[in-house]
């Protein structure tokens, strides 16, 4: 354990480099890293790395490793001009535990922008709070990630433990990027992914799948309705029998620990809906965009086919019957639970306890996370663990400025004791 005089010359260290990693924040909120945008956002990361003067690699998702994987999940986009970007610190006396440090770089869509109060990009700060989109969701645990680590060294200190810090695309909509870094040879003791997790640990979470329904029909005049077949109207009849498997799901609920206080821990939503082609005629397909959750220990593939046979059994009941394509096209992931009891768990709440001044709680979340890689893969014990935010992939999305002052002191004391420190 640390001394109390480390750990409050490291406090002040955070605090004193405050301002700077708003900014830095701030900065990389300005830099919209949509899917397939987030290489300016990425070269940010790479020069905050360099100025800590860590060892740089940079490399394009794409392999052939990625893609046979069971985790991986199957990608829309060209991956050649995707990058992950990790810095690497490598002490010179090295008998402390190595740990991962990682975020994602990605954001998802801001939606119409005249729905925010102000621009989605300008990471403006208001009453304590960081607004725009990515602020909480998660750039400002990324760049705390950054900073927690630069506090040993302005404190005075030398680590004694390998440390890693990953910033990688894809966590939106596949989770590839930290799977590449995990099959480019990336492992360590544990992992702390800084997501915004309202000062709390994640216990446990959902498995995700990501498919389209093609839905055919058969396309006529209008006027002559009753001799065609309207996909649209079948879309709908696919989205009910999936509503009955959801439902049917979440009635399951009490046999999964850590999930059965969950109000409706299993969700299946429908994204996005695209059909016809022309008002005055009968439409001839529909496709629906889907997201569907799972519990963890249920694997993607055996809940791929009841999806399969659900919307299959959809097409052949309904009269006249039609027919139904479904297509993974993004998370094909399963969930994951984060045992109790690990040295790094304890440790976390050790430090969670000086810098908030209260215990630290856990909970169940029925969204994605990247822990599922490190976990389910790597058999890294891994703390998804950040700040208070409000309405992330919403409209004003932010972020609590005090709460990441609080989460980054956290992590820089865990950093600390986790790795060792050397004057």
């Amino acid at each position: 354990m640390i001394t109390n005089d480390a750990q409050q010359r490291i406090l002040a260290a955070v605090d004193a480099q405050f301002d700077e990693q708003l900014a830095a924040t701030a900065e990389l909120v300005n830099s919209p890293s949509r899917r397939e945008h987030e290489e300016p956002a990425q070269n940010l990361i790479e020069s905050h790395l360099h100025r800590l003067g860590l060892d740089i690699d940079r490399w394009a998702i794409d392999s052939p490793e990625l893609t046979s994987h069971p985790g991986y999940g199957p990608s829309t986009v060209d991956y050649t001009g995707m990058t992950n970007v990790v810095g690497t610190y490598q002490p010179t006396r090295d008998v402390g535990k190595s740990l991962i440090l990682n975020g994602h770089i990605d954001v998802v869509p801001q939606g119409p922008e005249e729905k925010w109060s102000r621009s989605p990009w300008d990471a403006e700060v208001a009453d304590g709070w960081m607004y725009g989109r990515g602020a909480g969701d998660m750039k400002a645990g990324l760049v705390a990630n950054l900073f927690a680590f630069d506090a040993i060294r302005e404190a005075g200190f030398n680590l004694t433990g390998r440390i890693h810090l990953q910033s990688v695309v894809e966590e939106e909509c596949t989770g590839n990027g930290s799977l590449a870094a995990l099959l480019r040879g990336y492992t360590a003791d544990a992992v702390i992914i800084s997501e915004p997790e309202e000062d709390a640990l994640v216990r446990a979470n959902v498995g995700v799948l990501w498919f389209t329904v093609r839905v055919t029909g058969n396309p006529t005049h209008p006027r002559e309705m009753a001799n065609g077949f309207n996909a649209i109207d079948a879309a709908f009849d696919v989205m009910q029998a999936l509503r009955v498997l959801e439902q049917t799901w979440n009635d399951c609920k009490a046999d999964h620990p850590y999930f059965e206080d969950l109000d409706h821990p299993i969700n299946f939503n429908f994204g996005e809906i695209r059909g016809g082609d022309w008002p005055s005629s009968v439409p001839a397909w529909c496709e629906l965009q889907v997201r569907v959750a799972t519990y963890p220990g249920t694997n993607a593939d055996d809940a791929w086919a009841e999806v399969e046979k659900c919307v299959s059994d959809a097409g052949t009941s309904s009269r006249p019957t039609f027919e139904t394509v479904l297509t993974p096209n993004g998370f094909y992931a399963d969930g994951y639970v984060l045992g109790p009891g690990s040295d790094a768990e304890e440790l976390l709440e050790r430090t969670h306890r000086n810098a908030f001044g209260r215990d630290l709680t856990s909970f169940t979340t029925p969204g994605y996370l990247d822990g599922r890689v490190f976990i389910n893969y790597g058999q890294i014990p891994t703390l998804v663990y950040g700040p208070v935010t409000e309405n992330i992939h919403g409209f004003d999305e932010r972020v609590s400025i005090e709460s990441v002052r609080r989460c980054t002191k956290s992590m820089a004391l865990f950093i600390a004791e986790w790795c060792g420190i050397d004057e």
